[in-house]
């Protein structure tokens, strides 16, 4: 059975990657990011996207791109994971590939085994190589768990910001 994949593809450096068409909701402009404190430096930090606040992780950074100016074709690809949405901030997004399947090798028969683990296929497509990430290795939950935590006692603070008010 030679099935086709049917990717969002994205660009970060010179390289396209791909996630499954299913698994990306929808790809917006970068709006203001609200950093959270403590976070790891590949978690650019917080948005809220109409009324629904979600975690941000910036590819780029996650991957060891430099040069990572803001440019006007940056994007962030919504993903969803289980019930939760996520935020990916690439380089540039914009094309639905189609890539057969017999033009796809999994992994281990391209990195060593365990290298990589969020690598699920390498699919080659118009004389270019499309990597296409495993959003559950990518995304692990463990990185979230400083944006996740409730925050410590926040009372005094709003009470003492009230107090400064009066």
């Amino acid at each position: 059975m030679d099935k086709d994949f049917q990717i969002v593809g994205f660009q970060i450096g010179q390289e396209t990657f791909g996630l499954p068409i299913s698994a990306v909701r929808e790809i917006i402009r970068v709006p203001e990011i609200t950093a959270v404190p403590n976070a790891a430096e590949h978690i650019a930090g917080v948005i809220n996207l109409r009324g629904k606040i979600i975690p941000v992780i910036d590819l780029r950074k996650k991957f060891g791109v430099t040069g990572l100016e803001p440019h006007r074709n940056n994007r962030i690809v919504v993903v969803e994971l289980e019930t939760r949405f996520v935020g990916l901030i690439v380089h540039s997004a914009s094309e639905v590939l189609r890539i057969r399947g017999s033009e796809m090798q999994a992994p281990d028969e391209v990195f060593p085994k365990g290298e990589f683990d969020y690598v699920s296929r390498v699919g080659k497509l118009n004389g270019r190589l499309v990597i296409l990430l495993d959003l559950e290795k990518l995304v692990r939950r463990g990185e979230f768990r400083s944006i996740e935590e409730p925050p410590g006692n926040l009372e005094p603070v709003a009470a003492a910001n009230e107090a400064r008010h009066l």
